[in-house]
């Protein structure tokens, strides 16, 4: 398993739509795995549901980083009770008016904390507020990847982890991306 690839990204969306209870398809989902998910104080406990070992699993992981940011990623996404693939979470919680700061979902200052936050456990914590601030509807695919990228905590090479971040402030602020920078620059 890698932390920047689609398949794991894929994985971890199948494993959250399994989740979730869908009256339409008649699928009862697992509404005790996602309250249990939903009560755990840290990324430890998470460790401990069996819901987070059949994502473990389906993702291939090994190793502690690796099983910690599927935790991590589990946690926070059993807070998204709709998906909402259209939209970067960082635009979504981003000011509409960017001429004011008020219409912001996610406070700047929030904001600025959430791309402080370095431990798993601070992940979570923030993570979980910047889910409840976007009425609990976020793209989960979006969320995910950077969820997996985010932690400071255990990474050999934080880089790809300081481009998400980088990118998020850019869709925050509605100014595009870090890719389309470059490409302007060249």
């Amino acid at each position: 398993m890698r932390s920047d690839d689609k398949a794991t990204v894929r994985s971890i969306m199948g494993w959250w739509h399994d989740l979730q209870p869908d009256p339409v398809k008649k699928q009862a989902g697992d509404r005790a795995a996602l309250a249990a998910l939903r009560r755990c104080g840290s990324v430890v406990d998470a460790l401990f549901e069996p819901q987070v070992q059949k994502l473990v699993h389906r993702c291939g992981a090994r190793g502690d980083t690796e099983l910690a940011r599927l935790a991590l990623v589990a946690a926070v996404c059993a807070h998204v009770r709709a998906d909402q693939p259209g939209i970067r979470v960082a635009r979504q919680v981003g000011p509409a008016d960017l001429k004011d700061d008020a219409t912001a979902l996610c406070k700047p200052l929030r904001f600025r904390r959430l791309m402080d936050a370095a431990t798993f456990d601070e992940c979570l914590r923030a993570f979980r507020r910047l889910v409840a601030l976007a009425g609990g509807g976020v793209n989960v695919a979006d969320l995910a990847e950077a969820l997996m990228m985010w932690p400071r905590e255990g990474a050999y090479d934080d880089s790809v982890g300081d481009r998400v971040r980088r990118d998020w402030v850019y869709h925050y602020w509605n100014a595009g991306s870090v890719d389309q920078g470059k490409q302007n620059n060249s």
